[in-house]
């Protein structure tokens, strides 16, 4: 049998319903996409489900996105976003992927074994900080792990105002620990590397096993890929939880700012250098290389910040340049038509 959800269960707040006309708000209705697959898009109304197929015609669509449908179930338009999380596209593609929309607070997972990482832990901070949502860092498979307070101090280090919780995703006592982010009609996103946990938390979150799961590798005790698409899940809380694929490659693209602010202690110490365009390299004065020596702040840390700042300008600077030849092209393809339609007329 369908569940049917009300608008507010779906994640429908003001900041959506001020976008609205009395004239839409009567003739149209909205719609959450809760699914995104090669072929369509699985939509939650408060009527129920609908599939949408995929089409040239439709706006830029990711999961979490609200469209407003007509009575014929085709979109009339989508709604602007409260929040968008954007990646370049994996390989040498020169393309921005959208990875989730509408999102209030992401879970960034990651295990308590091998694959703790904090330069990666602080690539995802950039990246929701970008989006201005907030940024929970969950450590999960604590049962696995020895001494989970050692990781958690890591973590926390990076920012004494950062949230950091340590779970066990199999046990319902994740459940407490997480409720303060997942409050009714709250979306509540998980990102991180494949196989730290997120299904599992998902399952145990929802109270059914709505994502498959896998068992940890037994020769470096990492866990195996089970999510191949993003997707909504109702909760017991009534949140919605975002599940999406582990992420091998997370490109940072137009997020200046983010990097900034996931690293607000090395821009803080930069505000006192000597020079204003200083480079925390090898110049005299210059308050990051200080604190790196009286110990203050970590090397790692600022190489990781250099990184990520230049990554990021590099892959703005090529989708952009991307976006500007396919312009370039279409504007030579329109000419060329005018041209051809003119010398027809001349005939």
């Amino acid at each position: 049998m369908t569940t049917i959800y009300s608008l507010s269960q779906l994640g429908w707040s003001a900041f959506f319903q001020q976008q609205l006309s009395l004239d839409e708000w009567q003739h149209y209705r909205p719609a959450r996409v809760a699914a995104q697959h090669r072929s369509h898009f699985e939509l939650l109304t408060e009527q129920g489900h609908i599939n949408l197929a995929v089409s040239s015609q439709l706006p830029t669509i990711t999961v979490g996105d609200w469209l407003l449908l007509d009575s014929e179930d085709q979109v009339y338009r989508a709604l602007t976003r409260l929040s968008e999380f954007t990646r370049k596209a994996a390989g040498r593609q020169a393309s921005l992927q959208y990875l989730a929309a509408n999102v209030d607070t992401v879970f960034i997972t990651c295990s308590l074994n091998e694959d703790f990482n904090l330069n990666r832990i602080e690539r995802y901070l950039a990246l929701v900080k970008a989006a201005n949502a907030e940024a929970v860092v969950v450590l999960t498979k604590a049962d696995l792990c020895d001494n989970p307070a050692h990781y958690q101090e890591q973590v926390q280090q990076l920012d004494a105002l950062l949230l950091v919780e340590t779970v066990d995703a199999r046990s319902s006592t994740c459940i407490e620990v997480l409720r303060p982010w997942c409050k009714q009609g709250k979306t509540v996103a998980f990102f991180g590397s494949s196989g730290v946990g997120k299904s599992t938390l998902v399952n145990t979150l929802s109270g059914v096993d709505q994502q498959t799961t896998g068992a940890i590798r037994q020769n470096d005790g990492k866990g195996r890929h089970t999510t191949t698409s993003r997707s909504l899940h109702p909760t017991r809380s009534g949140a919605l939880i975002l599940d999406t694929p582990g992420m091998r490659e997370l490109q940072l693209v137009d997020c200046e700012q983010g990097v900034q602010q996931a690293f607000a202690d090395i821009d803080a110490l930069a505000q006192q250098c000597k020079y204003a365009d200083c480079t925390h390299s090898n110049e005299p004065g210059c308050a990051v290389l200080n604190a790196i020596d009286d110990g203050r702040l970590e090397a790692r840390r600022l190489a990781n910040y250099q990184k990520l700042l230049r990554e990021q300008a590099f892959n703005t600077a090529t989708i952009a340049q991307r976006r500007e030849q396919e312009r370039n092209f279409t504007r030579y393809c329109r000419s060329v038509m005018k041209e051809v339609k003119l010398r027809r007329k001349g005939d």
